[in-house]
């Protein structure tokens, strides 16, 4: 069973890393002191230490302050996923576009989704809600964004061999169904994602995972890998 644990600040129980159990114990202790005199840093975590499942540059920090500096660097893309039967594998997308830094993450049809995989991750980007694809449509359009639905369907485009736009709303369909007719009627293109084995298609979570990461690759800066 996961731990949980609350903040002074927040109030609000977040389960610790989400592999606790199978390895090493992760995060830090308490603060040894003296303590940061900034207010971004939340004085229940300095003071029991902090386990949840952030980089090290955030230890300590209160979510609110988190947020506030993902917000200055996030990038250019925009993660949609279609919520219409309280798909599990919607967690895993959130929790990918969190780790990618998708701009917002839109959930349309349904507004309650299934926030299991995402292991609070959600808290830490901007969520919004579009009551039909029509609605994100009409959002994304009033924004200059282009919308690039993700499905190996007939007429897509490979992913691998297109450039996608650097302002861009990436939609993704439900685990099984893949994108509505609706939705491939709305996307300025669709995509897929070149496969070479027997399967018809692969996990909605493994996608939207490669489609992010080609557009980090694309534009993203990275940077160089820590030295030994």
């Amino acid at each position: 069973m996961t731990r949980a644990r609350k903040t002074v600040r927040t109030g609000i129980a977040e389960p610790t890393q989400y592999d606790e159990g199978f390895t090493p114990e992760v995060g830090v202790g308490p603060h040894p002191g003296p303590w940061p005199e900034d207010e971004r840093y939340d004085p229940e975590l300095l003071a029991h230490g902090d386990r949840r499942n952030v980089v090290d540059r955030y230890r300590y920090w209160t979510r609110e302050a988190v947020v506030a500096d993902l917000d200055t660097r996030r990038h250019d893309f925009h993660v949609a996923v279609e919520n219409w039967s309280h798909d599990f594998n919607i967690g895993s997308v959130v929790r990918t576009a969190n780790a990618f830094l998708a701009k917002e993450i839109h959930i349309v049809g349904r507004r309650r989704w299934n926030r299991r995989g995402a292991m609070v991750t959600d808290r830490y980007q901007q969520v919004r809600h579009h009551s039909g694809t029509a609605e994100l449509t009409a959002w994304a359009a009033a924004e200059g964004l282009p919308i690039i639905g993700i499905d190996n369907l007939p007429g897509a485009v490979a992913l691998e061999r297109t450039e996608l736009p650097r302002r861009c709303v990436l939609l993704f369909g439900q685990e099984g169904p893949g994108l509505t007719e609706e939705a491939r009627e709305h996307a300025s293109m669709v995509c897929s994602i070149a496969q070479f084995g027997s399967t018809r298609s692969i996990n909605a979570g493994a996608a939207a995972a490669i489609a992010m990461h080609a557009w980090v690759q694309r534009y993203a800066d990275i940077p160089e890998p820590p030295s030994l």
